[in-house]
């Protein structure tokens, strides 16, 4: 499972990529999971949680970049 802080270190390119590339893994898989080519359930949740963790890294940054535009 790649940390929270690895991810972190990415720039907003490399973390939009790995966004990207972690959605159609997914997809991936669950059009295996429904056609019986795969059973490789658990990848399923670990995939999910992976996405969850990329979405909230790059919310927390655009919420960075409002608050360093915001006067106080």
């Amino acid at each position: 499972m790649t940390r929270a802080k690895d991810l972190r270190i990415l720039a907003d390119v490399e973390l939009d990529e790995k966004l990207e590339e972690t959605k159609r893994e997914l997809f991936t898989l669950r059009f295996q999971l429904a056609t019986a080519q795969s059973t490789n359930t658990a990848r399923l949740s670990y995939l999910k949680k992976e996405i969850a963790r990329l979405v909230t890294l790059k919310s927390e940054r655009e919420n960075a970049l409002v608050d360093d535009g915001v006067e106080r």
